[in-house]
């Protein structure tokens, strides 16, 4: 067994394979650039290599200091994790030829399946069901046309080197091939330097699954069962969960079979995961092989009860698999939902900065949760924008869900936005807890964006109810620490009026509080709820039980107003005595300052590009300005024909979000 391992990553992988690793007993050593000097992963391994400025490019895909790290604290073996260099098939001959070990697949298997054109010829020599298409690069687009007249449409265009969604297009038409076939073009060749292209079928109302293989040197080969991972978002995975609620017994056997023959075929050794897309007949075909570990890879430790790291570890040491397919158990079901720093609310542009507070839920009762971050540090604009990954396990999938909902209902992140609240969405809608979707849901049930669950009148109700008893409590405590005279008490009134809305347009909601009940009770709407909790003023977690629910929920104060999250729901309210409504009603409303002249940055990011200057005419339409973070590039344009006043920021400066950026006349 190695004495020590290298962790060529960062972040919740580089946190989760030292966690590992420490339980086996083995020495980690961490890489670090500049902006990760104080990060987690650092903290937790025995010895930290600095390997390069922020930007990866120039630091954790620097394979030269990667290696020279190596050798220079004496590591017998380097893990990639997934990202960066860990599908890179030069990296990983690298590593052998330097004499030390990469744990993970050998070089000749990740070259066998890294290239979409040359894995699916293999896939389709190995048996393996393939979508029909044309699997050979395509010279024109008058080639394209014809190969999708002939395939049937509707027809996916693919970039051969593409990955993470770009590179991709579905058409429908002649018209949309011709655009799409140049567009896949030109983004494969200025992502990957690879502007090879083909097409194929594209299955209708598809659904992701994935198998998990596990191999070894021996030739031995098993199947970890599925992960469904068909909630996306621009072909970005949101949820996944093990097992599928959509294949059945036949399905998941026969998949299984076919990524141990294609695994078997390119002499796999280590863990890695075959992907199929599957049409809702439960026809299956081969999508791609991901010659890594996969980040969703916790819902099948949940499941199987193995640690996919330490067995892609003692593989790498020279192990047998310690168990046969007939051995390998499921048990329960497990869901992970990616928590990314983003603004859900803002088409979910990155969101960067300091994590004021980061308070995941207890790891406790089939909770876990993993993650590379702490209250205090930094979200660098420099990186993919995961904080952390919440995995549960429960006996069944109903369980899970609620279990889910209750952990994402917990999960404290401020300072920075997170997409916590579109998580807790997904999982209250009807169609995702029915196990009714395909990769499409997100795109056809938040056609706009995501503006926040709708709260309906039950809710709404329950929200009024639960404000009024946080605003009783902040008064009983306000009375209690007034210091005043026996006798002189304050007395908390019987009845409320719940103030909620924005724009000058307000709701108001009577709330009756029943003083001579034992609980706290409340009428809404002529609907009791008694409320238990042992709840304090200032805490941002509410627990406790509505009409003996359990309820669980997130609250802070803002001057008058309380805000409540619960489930993807943000409720904002002021609760105030009748006499101070009614004084409420006659507060004059102050419109918001007019910023339509103004180009405000949508995110914190770098500003890397300004394409207009001062004096400029511009026409709607018209590029204004680029902002990168978090690997994504996004483009300003003009919303209409304007001149341009002045220019308030400059190229290279970090912006925040709202920043002016341009003004116009």
């Amino acid at each position: 067994m190695f004495e020590k391992i290298l962790i060529a990553n960062r972040g919740e992988i580089a946190c989760r394979i030292i966690s590992t690793a420490k339980k086996m007993g083995i020495k980690t050593v961490a890489v670090y650039s500049d902006a990760d000097r104080e990060a987690k992963h650092v903290e937790l391994a025995d010895e930290a290599v600095y390997i390069g400025p922020a930007p990866s490019r120039e630091s954790y895909l620097v394979m030269d200091n990667i290696l020279q790290a190596c050798k220079d604290t004496g590591a017998n073996a380097i893990h990639p994790g997934y990202g960066f260099l860990s599908e890179n098939e030069e990296f990983a001959k690298r590593v052998e030829e330097e004499g030390l070990v990469f744990i993970g697949p050998k070089h000749f298997s990740i070259a066998a399946m890294g290239d979409k054109i040359a894995s699916k010829k293999l896939a389709m020599k190995s048996k393996v069901n393939t979508i029909p298409g044309y699997n050979d690069v395509i010279e024109s687009t008058e080639q394209a046309v014809q190969i999708a007249n002939s395939i049937g449409y509707p027809v996916m265009i693919k970039a051969s080197a593409g990955g993470g969604g770009k590179g991709l297009r579905v058409a429908y038409s002649d018209k949309e091939t011709i655009e799409g076939f140049s567009a896949c073009q030109n983004e494969a060749r200025n992502s990957f330097g690879d502007d090879r292209v083909f097409i194929e079928k594209f299955v209708e109302e598809p659904r992701h699954i994935e198998i998990q293989i596990l191999g070894d040197s021996f030739g031995n080969v098993v199947y970890l069962w599925e992960r469904e991972c068909s909630i996306q978002r621009r072909h970005q995975k949101v949820i996944e969960e093990a097992p599928s609620p959509f294949i059945s017994e036949q399905t998941r056997k026969a998949m299984g079979e076919q990524a141990v023959a294609l695994a078997k075929a390119v002499q796999y050794q280590s863990a890695g995961t075959v992907e199929f897309v599957v049409g809702k007949d439960q026809s299956f075909y081969f999508l791609e092989m991901n010659t890594r570990l996969q980040v969703e890879h916790p819902v099948t430790e949940f499941i199987t009860g193995l640690d996919l790291v330490e067995q892609m570890i003692r593989v790498a040491a020279g192990e047998k698999l310690g168990f046969t397919q007939d051995e390998i158990k499921r048990d329960g079901w497990a869901m992970e939902c990616r928590i990314n720093a983003e603004d859900p609310y803002r088409q979910f542009l990155p969101s960067t900065g300091r994590l004021v507070k980061y308070s995941p839920p207890p790891e406790e009762g089939g909770v876990r949760v993993d993650t590379g971050v702490y209250e205090g540090g930094e979200i660098p604009m420099f990186y993919d924008s995961m904080i952390a990954k919440l995995i549960v396990h429960a006996e069944n999938r109903p369980a899970a869900i609620l279990k889910m909902q209750d952990a994402l209902n917990q999960f404290v992140i401020k300072g920075i936005h997170s997409n916590i609240p579109f998580q807790g969405a997904l999982m209250q809608h009807p169609d995702f807890q029915s196990g009714h979707f395909h990769t499409g849901f997100i795109a056809n049930h938040f056609p706009n964006g995501f503006k926040g669950a709708e709260i309906d009148s039950g809710f709404h109700d329950f929200f009024c109810a639960i404000s009024t008893f946080i605003h009783t409590a902040f008064l009983a405590r306000a009375a209690n620490i007034s210091g005043q005279l026996d006798g002189h008490q304050f007395q908390i009134p019987n009845e409320f009026v719940v103030v909620e809305g924005e724009n000058g347009k307000q709701s108001y909601t009577p709330a009756v509080r029943n003083v001579k009940s034992e609980v706290f009770e409340v009428n809404i709407a002529n609907k009791n709820f008694a409320i238990q909790s042992n709840w304090n003023p200032g805490e941002l977690i509410f627990k406790g039980t509505v009409n003996a629910h359990p309820v669980i929920l997130q609250v802070e104060r803002f001057g008058l107003f309380y805000q409540l999250c619960h489930s993807g729901m943000q409720f904002n309210a002021m609760v105030m005595s009748k006499s101070a409504a009614n004084l409420q009603k006659l507060m004059p409303f102050k419109a918001p300052p007019d910023l339509s002249k103004f180009l405000l940055s949508p995110m914190p990011g770098l500003l890397v590009n300004i394409a207009v200057k001062k004096g400029q005419k511009v026409q709607a339409g018209e590029r204004l300005a680029s902002i990168e973070a978090m690997k994504m590039e996004n483009v300003l344009f003009a919303s209409q024909d304007a001149e341009v006043l002045d220019i308030l920021a400059n190229q290279g400066e970090s912006l925040a979000v709202d920043q002016p950026i341009i003004q116009f006349n």
